[in-house]
């Protein structure tokens, strides 16, 4: 195959005469960034109630009982092409995706990295997706990939910055390199699922990562001793939270709009993300929100918009085979 220039495009989703399924569209879209940025607002939350594994446990383990029969059976029934396989591919996406991505945002949070900060590093996966993920696919990143990845970079060490010298800070110096490591967790899982060219259904994807979560924070609860829940009716409202929005509305909308307009274009609302976090945790939280930190965003977004312009060049999703 011939190597094709790639990018991370804006999203595209407002047609020049808006139809009906356009709308329907970008009210997905409104309600996919809203759930995910809950995700890092749920997880400051769940941090003041209990240890990092008590909440993720009784966030999956739930799931996974109502999930996990649809799992199976898909499992049992068979997908095209090698089944067997791609639920192993998907075990190890869960993992990499959402177990390991979890922990680290947790752990960061819990260390004392702002909300905001933490979705950002998370948010420019896309750009380091690009340049990392694209070459070992056979693609080719353009002039504006790398100078939109260093842009988002840019952004992304001046909001750093910023929270580590606030002197409302805590967190230690090193905490800032933990969401580093689940960013990097999502390029790998980026590149293990493009590499499939069978696209199993947005649930049945949402019941196997889950489920595989659910074995991993229970054993994880367990080990350490804190599988059971406080009692407090605090601790299950936060778990209410983590259930409903970012995992059926952000995690579940994820790979619908997937589905429905394709991932590059899902990518791209990735970078709304960060600011929505940001203003949220400073209203919620009373989390800084500096000069520097909202110019660090603004590089973010800059950084998509850069990129986005490429996307012309090439075709389908920013990374595919």
């Amino acid at each position: 195959m011939a190597s094709r220039p790639i990018g991370i495009p804006w999203p595209r989703i407002v047609a020049a005469r808006p139809s009906r399924s356009t709308w329907i569209t970008v009210g997905l879209g409104v309600l996919f960034v809203v759930s995910w940025s809950s995700g890092f607002i749920g997880a400051k939350l769940g941090a003041g109630q209990a240890p990092t594994a008590t909440v993720l446990m009784w966030r999956f383990v739930p799931l996974a009982v109502v999930l996990v029969p649809l799992a199976l059976r898909r499992a049992g029934r068979g997908l095209r092409g090698h089944p067997r396989a791609e639920v192993r591919r998907h075990v190890l996406v869960g993992l990499l995706s959402q177990s390991g991505y979890l922990l680290t945002v947790y752990g960061a949070i819990g260390l004392g990295v702002s909300t905001g900060t933490t979705a950002l590093v998370d948010g420019v996966q896309p750009l380091v997706a690009a340049a990392l993920v694209g070459p070992l696919l056979g693609l080719v990143v353009g002039r504006r990939g790398w100078a939109g990845l260093a842009l988002g970079l840019t952004g992304v060490v001046l909001v750093t910055w910023s929270d580590a010298t606030s002197p409302a800070s805590t967190a230690p110096f090193w905490a800032y390199l933990v969401p580093f490591t689940g960013m990097l967790g999502l390029v790998a899982s980026t590149f293990l699922e493009r590499r499939s060219r069978i696209r199993t259904p947005p649930m049945t994807a949402l019941a196997i990562h889950c489920s595989t979560s659910a074995v991993v924070f229970t054993g994880l609860a367990l080990a350490t001793g804190t599988a059971v829940p406080p009692s407090s009716g605090d601790f299950w409202l936060a778990t209410a939270w983590l259930v409903l929005l970012p995992t059926f509305g952000g995690y579940g909308l994820y790979w619908l709009l997937v589905e429905r307009v394709g991932v590059t274009s899902v990518n791209g609302l990735l970078f709304l993300i960060a600011p929505v976090t940001a203003v949220w945790g400073a209203a919620m939280f009373g989390e800084p929100l500096t000069v520097v930190t909202v110019a660090g965003l603004g590089l973010a977004l800059a950084a998509a918009l850069v990129v986005g312009r490429e996307a012309p060049r090439g075709a389908g999703s920013g990374v595919q085979p």
